[in-house]
């Protein structure tokens, strides 16, 4: 039976992905800053900053899954804030490498989170696996968190990266966000309002995460979005309308959320369009495909 080590175990999705292992079965233990209290699962403690870990952690673990990071949105992004949302990425994955390099193991596989803040603002280009990059602060930092995940490959593992969109999810991420002002009848697009955005629902989520886990033949990196890409003021008008409120605010515009927001309004000024088309060829059905379907599952209307 697979036993699976996670780090970011006690995020929205970490704690997802945790509870879809234990029901099909797996033995699930937690890499984390602090115990955990999680029925079933053992917490292994580290700490990044001092580059300690508990050495004990990889014990009988054959696949690890790395979605331990800073959340992206979550304070503006000051020097020190950026190179906490780099470190907390690079430096976690590169403690755990240098563990499996100091003691026996049985890891094959590592299953990590990356962004699609890779491609970052491209306009109405259709991005792909294999475009390149852009030279800003967002890319950046998924190029060196991608860069420092492949460094498994040279410790024999099979290696699997995702570029994941923005999750649909009520309770976490960015739908509470952008679902508060549309519920107090000040919802409006942001900016231009065209900007693309690739998202995809949670449960397409853990189940490509699943496939994952269990596809041996995944490898390198594929992106982690709904098939169909929404602009931002298709996304507000569908949240609209499943909140059954009006939308007649203006739109908020730009040099606004730049004020208040610094560079970190590139998450919501860019526009990222993705194609979800090398998964599909790899076999992933999505349960949500469409924004509509996506939205009425989640709010249940």
């Amino acid at each position: 039976m697979k036993n699976i080590l996670l780090t970011g175990g006690s995020g929205s999705l970490g704690r997802h992905l945790t509870k879809a292992l234990l029901a099909k079965g797996y033995t699930v233990s937690h890499l984390s800053r602090k115990a955990g209290n999680i029925p079933g699962v053992k917490t292994f403690t580290w700490d990044i900053d001092k580059g300690t870990i508990d050495q004990n952690c990889i014990d009988g673990v054959d696949t690890i899954v790395h979605l331990a990071g800073s959340g992206i949105a979550e304070k503006r992004w000051t020097d020190a804030r950026k190179q906490d949302l780099i470190d907390s990425r690079v430096k976690s994955i590169g403690l755990i490498y240098h563990l499996l390099e100091r003691k026996q193991h049985q890891v094959t596989s590592v299953v990590s989170a990356s962004g699609i803040g890779y491609y970052s603002d491209r306009g109405d280009e259709l991005m792909f696996e294999s475009s390149t990059p852009l030279a800003d602060f967002i890319s950046q930092c998924c190029v060196l968190w991608e860069t420092a995940v492949s460094e498994g490959e040279k410790l024999g593992l099979r290696v699997l990266k995702f570029r994941t969109g923005v999750v649909l999810d009520k309770n976490g991420g960015a739908l509470p966000t952008l679902a508060k002002p549309v519920k107090l009848y000040v919802g409006s697009p942001l900016g231009s309002g065209k900007q693309w955005v690739s998202w995809i629902h949670w449960q397409d989520v853990l189940d490509m995460y699943l496939m994952g886990i269990e596809n041996r033949d995944l490898h390198g990196v594929y992106n982690m979005v709904a098939p169909n890409p929404v602009t931002n003021k298709q996304l507000t008008q569908a949240v609209a309308k499943q909140l059954h409120k009006p939308l007649w605010a203006p739109n908020v515009p730009g040099f606004v959320l730049k004020l208040i927001l610094g560079e970190m309004s590139t998450i919501v000024l860019g526009s990222t369009k993705v194609s979800a088309k090398k998964i599909e060829d790899a076999g992933f059905t999505f349960k949500y495909a469409d924004v509509d379907a996506a939205l009425t599952e989640i709010y249940g209307s």
